[in-house]
């Protein structure tokens, strides 16, 4: 009888530790955080690096250590193509991304907002931002595979580094300028007289080195981060595009972080976008001085020049039909932004 009660309580035992090791088991897989990959192209100097470093920061403090930021600049995961096809396969990556990507990737209207000259102040970027036209384009970007983070960010305003002097739109005729490689930037630059030439921004500084392109287009923390003036020694500071810019990842993936997790990088993406503006709002100056004190000459848009510049960039906007845009577009959207 003593035997039996032994062997049972060794029974019992064993069903315990069997079933506390296994519980154990479980415990440790669901406590493996969610680890999402930022590709970008910048380095980790420049604002949107330090602010992207601030967001990593802001997701481990205010989260229960369930997600996770890895960064990957200078291009480390791919071009911007690669990533954003990545995403529609479902992979755990986020890149930066504007409207000319999404207009190329099936929402065309969104394209809209990086035209040429479109916006006359940030205060304009923003109320489009807020606006219902934004949030159905968002929408429709969704239902194709790719959702917007926060659209929140300053990228800067565009401006044209060259290896000539470029005095008048007249200039710019003809010059190889390297441009992200989608149609509606393309057909931006090509509106001002320019040969647009996309191409990965990894390759720009050896394309300027070897003459194969003319210039580049760019905010200034980008040209002076890549280095860019060291051979290209002209600045042009058009700001032909106020570039405000998006983080995207996969709509599938997204939808596959509980809610909590989802607030987190939503929220912590608003308030790194925020450190993100007050960095670079801070850093223009000091990047054009730089620019000066190592040799570039800087041109200055006069009334004169922007009249010439604007005028010509409205041709752009007559190229609706060939972007796929929506009746009115544009109508729509310079109502939706408050500049009509």
């Amino acid at each position: 009888m003593k035997k039996k009660v032994l062997a049972l309580l060794m029974l019992c035992g064993l069903l315990a530790t069997s079933v506390f090791a296994s519980g154990n088991s479980e415990e440790t897989t669901s406590s493996e955080p969610v680890k999402i990959q930022i590709g970008f192209e910048n380095s980790m100097s420049e604002p949107l690096g330090q602010a992207l470093k601030q967001w990593q920061t802001l997701v481990a403090e205010q989260g229960d250590g369930s997600m996770e930021i890895e960064l990957f600049p200078d291009s480390q995961l791919g071009s911007k193509s690669k990533l954003i096809d990545s995403m529609l396969l479902g992979e755990p990556v986020m890149t930066l991304a504007d409207g000319a990507f999404y207009a190329d990737y099936g929402v065309k209207d969104f394209g809209i907002v990086f035209g040429p000259f479109l916006f006359d102040n940030w205060e304009q970027c923003w109320q489009l931002v807020d606006s219902d036209w934004y949030k159905t384009q968002s929408s429709k970007l969704e239902a194709k595979g790719l959702k917007i983070v926060t659209s929140n960010w300053v990228y800067g305003e565009r401006d044209t580094l060259t290896v000539d002097p470029v005095n008048s739109l007249a200039d710019l005729k003809g010059m190889k300028i390297r441009v992200p490689s989608n149609q509606i930037q393309s057909i931006g630059m090509d509106v001002l007289g320019a040969t647009s030439t996309g191409m990965s921004l990894g390759d720009v500084y050896q394309a300027l080195q070897t003459k194969t392109i003319d210039g580049a287009e760019n905010p200034l923390a980008t040209l002076y981060g890549r280095k860019l003036h060291e051979v290209a020694h002209y600045l042009l500071l058009d700001g032909h595009v106020k570039n405000f810019t998006t983080w995207v990842m996969s709509s599938d993936f997204f939808n596959s972080l509980t809610p909590a997790q989802q607030d987190l990088l939503i929220s912590t993406g608003k308030e790194a976008g925020v450190y993100n503006n007050e960095l670079q709002e801070a850093s223009q100056e000091e990047y054009l001085q730089k620019m000066i004190d190592e040799g570039v000459i800087v041109t200055e848009m006069t009334p004169e020049m922007t009249a010439e510049f604007k005028a010509a960039a409205q041709a752009f906007y007559d190229h609706g039909s060939e972007f796929g845009w929506s009746d009115g577009l544009y109508e729509t959207v310079r109502e939706a932004m408050g500049a009509n």
